[in-house]
Protein backbone atom coordinates (compact mmCIF):
# COMPACT_ATOMS: atom_id res chain seq x y z
CA UNK A 1 0.00 0.00 0.00
CA UNK A 2 1.22 3.57 -0.76
CA UNK A 3 1.73 5.80 2.06
CA UNK A 4 -1.88 7.67 1.89
CA UNK A 5 -3.77 4.01 2.09
CA UNK A 6 -1.56 3.60 5.33
CA UNK A 7 -2.19 6.74 6.78
CA UNK A 8 -6.28 5.87 6.00
CA UNK A 9 -6.41 2.22 7.21
CA UNK A 10 -4.06 3.57 9.94
CA UNK A 11 -6.14 6.64 11.24
CA UNK A 12 -2.55 8.25 11.71
CA UNK A 13 -2.12 11.87 9.26
CA UNK A 14 0.60 12.03 6.70
CA UNK A 15 2.50 14.28 8.28
CA UNK A 16 2.19 12.73 11.38
CA UNK A 17 3.77 9.12 9.23
CA UNK A 18 6.22 10.98 7.77
CA UNK A 19 7.26 12.51 11.65
CA UNK A 20 7.57 8.82 12.71
CA UNK A 21 9.67 7.65 9.67
CA UNK A 22 11.98 10.66 10.46
CA UNK A 23 12.43 9.62 14.40
CA UNK A 24 12.86 5.94 13.12
CA UNK A 25 9.58 5.04 14.90
CA UNK A 26 8.37 3.38 11.93
CA UNK A 27 10.65 1.76 9.67
CA UNK A 28 11.00 2.79 6.32
CA UNK A 29 8.91 1.02 3.36
CA UNK A 30 9.79 -0.80 0.70
CA UNK A 31 11.14 1.89 -2.21
CA UNK A 32 9.41 1.02 -5.69
CA UNK A 33 10.46 4.78 -6.92
CA UNK A 34 12.82 7.44 -6.71
CA UNK A 35 10.02 9.51 -4.39
CA UNK A 36 7.50 6.17 -3.98
CA UNK A 37 7.79 3.36 -1.38
CA UNK A 38 5.45 0.31 -0.49
CA UNK A 39 4.31 -0.21 2.73
CA UNK A 40 2.33 -3.58 4.51
CA UNK A 41 0.88 -4.95 7.58
CA UNK A 42 4.17 -4.53 9.61
CA UNK A 43 3.99 -0.80 9.26
CA UNK A 44 0.05 -0.71 10.59
CA UNK A 45 1.20 -2.92 13.46
CA UNK A 46 3.87 -0.49 14.08
CA UNK A 47 1.97 2.55 14.07
CA UNK A 48 -1.21 0.77 16.33
CA UNK A 49 2.05 0.72 18.93
CA UNK A 50 3.50 3.96 18.56
CA UNK A 51 -0.19 5.19 18.88
CA UNK A 52 -0.61 2.92 22.41
CA UNK A 53 2.96 3.74 23.75
CA UNK A 54 2.03 7.73 22.73
CA UNK A 55 -1.54 8.11 23.62
CA UNK A 56 -2.31 5.18 26.46
CA UNK A 57 1.50 4.64 27.96
CA UNK A 58 1.75 8.87 27.72
CA UNK A 59 5.44 8.05 26.74
CA UNK A 60 8.04 10.58 25.34
CA UNK A 61 9.41 9.97 21.80
CA UNK A 62 12.77 9.02 23.79
CA UNK A 63 11.19 6.15 25.52
CA UNK A 64 9.35 4.96 22.55
CA UNK A 65 12.69 5.21 20.79
CA UNK A 66 13.87 2.79 23.24
CA UNK A 67 10.77 0.31 23.13
CA UNK A 68 10.82 0.31 19.67
CA UNK A 69 14.80 -0.41 19.89
CA UNK A 70 13.86 -3.47 21.98
CA UNK A 71 11.34 -4.81 19.78
CA UNK A 72 13.67 -4.52 16.25
CA UNK A 73 15.99 -6.43 17.78
CA UNK A 74 15.67 -10.16 17.61
CA UNK A 75 18.48 -11.36 20.23
CA UNK A 76 16.95 -9.93 22.37
CA UNK A 77 14.54 -12.48 24.45
CA UNK A 78 10.39 -11.49 24.58
CA UNK A 79 10.32 -11.37 28.43
CA UNK A 80 13.62 -8.50 28.24
CA UNK A 81 11.69 -6.51 25.73
CA UNK A 82 8.42 -6.79 27.41
CA UNK A 83 10.61 -5.63 30.62
CA UNK A 84 11.69 -2.74 28.80
CA UNK A 85 8.56 -1.76 28.09
CA UNK A 86 7.16 -1.66 31.50
CA UNK A 87 9.87 0.19 32.86
CA UNK A 88 9.09 2.71 30.26
CA UNK A 89 5.48 3.38 31.61
CA UNK A 90 7.02 3.60 35.44
CA UNK A 91 6.79 6.65 36.57
CA UNK A 92 10.22 8.40 37.70
CA UNK A 93 10.74 8.05 41.09
CA UNK A 94 13.92 9.40 42.92
CA UNK A 95 14.98 8.24 45.89
CA UNK A 96 14.34 10.08 49.08
CA UNK A 97 17.37 10.43 51.61
CA UNK A 98 17.10 9.12 55.24
CA UNK A 99 16.00 6.21 57.58
CA UNK A 100 12.54 6.27 56.24
CA UNK A 101 13.30 5.47 52.77
CA UNK A 102 15.64 2.99 53.06
CA UNK A 103 13.55 1.15 55.93
CA UNK A 104 10.82 1.69 53.66
CA UNK A 105 12.72 -0.15 50.59
CA UNK A 106 14.11 -3.10 52.80
CA UNK A 107 10.45 -4.01 53.65
CA UNK A 108 9.75 -3.68 49.34
CA UNK A 109 12.77 -5.81 49.17
CA UNK A 110 11.75 -8.68 51.83
CA UNK A 111 8.00 -8.47 50.29
CA UNK A 112 9.36 -9.34 46.57
CA UNK A 113 11.61 -12.05 48.15
CA UNK A 114 9.28 -13.44 50.74
CA UNK A 115 6.90 -14.39 47.74
CA UNK A 116 9.52 -15.33 44.84
CA UNK A 117 8.37 -13.01 42.56
CA UNK A 118 11.50 -12.60 39.94
CA UNK A 119 11.81 -9.09 39.78
CA UNK A 120 15.13 -7.37 39.10
CA UNK A 121 16.97 -5.36 42.12
CA UNK A 122 16.65 -1.85 39.91
CA UNK A 123 13.26 -2.56 38.28
CA UNK A 124 11.42 1.19 38.59
CA UNK A 125 8.66 -0.43 40.60
CA UNK A 126 10.66 -1.10 43.50
CA UNK A 127 11.05 2.25 43.93
CA UNK A 128 7.68 3.18 43.46
CA UNK A 129 6.24 0.81 46.01
CA UNK A 130 9.09 2.59 48.25
CA UNK A 131 7.62 5.59 47.96
CA UNK A 132 4.11 4.43 48.55
CA UNK A 133 5.35 2.74 51.77
CA UNK A 134 6.98 5.63 52.73
CA UNK A 135 3.58 7.83 52.57
CA UNK A 136 1.53 4.84 54.02
CA UNK A 137 3.85 5.34 57.27
CA UNK A 138 3.83 8.88 57.40
CA UNK A 139 -0.13 9.11 57.45
CA UNK A 140 -0.11 6.09 59.92
CA UNK A 141 -2.12 3.85 57.98
CA UNK A 142 -1.59 -0.51 58.70
CA UNK A 143 0.56 -2.05 56.05
CA UNK A 144 -0.34 -5.40 54.63
CA UNK A 145 0.38 -5.87 51.22
CA UNK A 146 0.25 -9.96 51.23
CA UNK A 147 -3.77 -10.05 50.24
CA UNK A 148 -2.96 -7.26 47.64
CA UNK A 149 0.53 -9.15 46.40
CA UNK A 150 -1.75 -12.69 46.27
CA UNK A 151 -4.09 -10.44 44.40
CA UNK A 152 -1.81 -8.85 41.32
CA UNK A 153 -0.39 -12.13 40.68
CA UNK A 154 -3.02 -14.68 41.06
CA UNK A 155 -6.03 -12.29 39.99
CA UNK A 156 -4.99 -9.67 37.44
CA UNK A 157 -0.57 -11.16 36.43
CA UNK A 158 -1.38 -14.17 35.39
CA UNK A 159 -5.12 -13.25 33.60
CA UNK A 160 -3.31 -10.27 31.65
CA UNK A 161 -0.46 -12.66 30.93
CA UNK A 162 -2.57 -14.89 29.05
CA UNK A 163 -3.99 -12.14 26.90
CA UNK A 164 -0.47 -11.25 25.18
CA UNK A 165 0.13 -12.92 21.60
CA UNK A 166 3.51 -13.89 22.69
CA UNK A 167 3.95 -16.43 19.46
CA UNK A 168 2.83 -13.50 17.63
CA UNK A 169 4.83 -10.21 15.91
CA UNK A 170 6.84 -8.67 18.38
CA UNK A 171 5.21 -5.42 18.41
CA UNK A 172 2.03 -6.81 18.43
CA UNK A 173 3.33 -8.19 22.48
CA UNK A 174 4.26 -5.16 23.44
CA UNK A 175 1.37 -3.14 22.18
CA UNK A 176 -0.95 -6.12 24.28
CA UNK A 177 1.30 -5.61 27.06
CA UNK A 178 0.80 -1.55 26.98
CA UNK A 179 -2.72 -1.46 26.41
CA UNK A 180 -3.32 -4.13 29.37
CA UNK A 181 -1.50 -2.34 31.85
CA UNK A 182 -2.42 0.93 31.32
CA UNK A 183 -6.20 0.23 30.90
CA UNK A 184 -7.15 -2.76 32.47
CA UNK A 185 -4.99 -1.13 35.17
CA UNK A 186 -7.57 1.76 35.43
CA UNK A 187 -10.51 -0.46 35.11
CA UNK A 188 -9.39 -2.18 38.11
CA UNK A 189 -8.89 0.50 40.08
CA UNK A 190 -12.46 1.95 39.36
CA UNK A 191 -14.06 -1.49 39.94
CA UNK A 192 -12.18 -1.47 43.14
CA UNK A 193 -13.70 1.48 44.14
CA UNK A 194 -16.61 0.83 43.02
CA UNK A 195 -16.85 -2.74 45.39
CA UNK A 196 -16.23 -0.53 47.84
CA UNK A 197 -18.95 1.61 47.31
CA UNK A 198 -20.95 -1.68 47.09
CA UNK A 199 -19.41 -3.24 50.30
CA UNK A 200 -20.22 0.09 52.47
CA UNK A 201 -23.81 -0.48 51.36
CA UNK A 202 -23.98 -4.19 52.48
CA UNK A 203 -22.32 -3.42 55.80
CA UNK A 204 -23.50 0.09 56.85
CA UNK A 205 -27.34 0.04 55.59
CA UNK A 206 -30.23 -1.36 56.82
Amino acid sequence: MRISELSAKSGVALPTIKYYLREGLLHSGEQTAATRAEYDESHLRRLRLVRALLEVGRLSVASIKKVIAAVEDESLPTHQMLGIAHYALSPAVEPEPGEEWRRARAQVDDLVAGLGWDVQPDAPTRDELTQTLVRMHQLGLPIDLAPYAEAARKLVAEVEMDTIPFQGPRDAAVEALVLGTVLYGRALDTLRRMAQESESAHRLTP
